[in-house]
């Protein structure tokens, strides 16, 4: 009986050091390769983006077609955007909740989720779909930061409407539909990480 336990004993262990050399070798990628630099030259075109954004806002007004047209003109094409779903509440204050994916060409797709601050004439409770434009992104560790609103930013046409965000030389634009006025009265700054909190600071 003894020597059938420690059989067993020795095939537990060596499955354990098989798991290791397995798992470790993929802990280590994971790790590292949030640094790996994305090419700026590998970006998105306009008409690339206007087909994902009709396809993940799905029946929008032609409001967004003039928004996008708008961030291009001023920035240019994106190495990266964002697609997800945020919530947010305020009265006066108040705090905004986030989470989606970050998709680029060569870095692959990263989970990310934001949250931030509001301050302004803002009153009351919101969810919505948001597109994120992304620009200069060097590598998808620099995206978990915090990155402030562009005073005179907001931009709102038919329904649809963008604002600006900045951290150094990266630019975020968030894209929205069927948001109205409330755009461009609340965004103080959002911080990106890579796992969901509470404290929006």
């Amino acid at each position: 009986m003894a020597k059938r336990d420690w059989r067993v004993a020795s095939l537990l262990k060596a499955a354990f050091f098989c798991f290791c050399l397995i798992a470790v070798p993929h802990f280590a990628v994971a790790q590292t390769s949030g640094a790996a630099p994305i090419d700026s030259a590998q970006t998105y075109d306009e008409d690339e983006i206007l087909k994902t954004g009709h396809e993940f806002f799905g029946s929008v007004s032609g409001g967004l077609a003039s928004v996008i047209e708008r961030a291009f003109s001023r920035y240019g094409e994106p190495n990266g955007y964002i697609l997800g779903e945020e919530g947010s509440g305020a009265f006066v204050a108040g705090a905004r909740y986030g989470e989606g994916h970050l998709y680029t060409r060569n870095a692959g797709n990263h989970k990310v989720f934001w949250q931030g601050p509001s301050l302004g004439w803002d009153f009351g409770a919101d969810g919505a779909r948001v597109m994120m434009l992304v620009y200069s992104l060097p590598n998808v560790d620099s995206i978990y930061d915090r990155f402030a609103g562009v005073n005179g930013s907001a931009y709102l046409v038919g329904g649809a409407g963008m604002t600006v965000l900045l951290r150094n030389e990266t630019v975020l634009v968030p894209v929205k539909a069927g948001v109205g006025a409330r755009l461009g009265l609340n965004m103080g700054y959002l911080k990106f990480t890579s796992k969901p909190t509470w404290n929006p600071f």
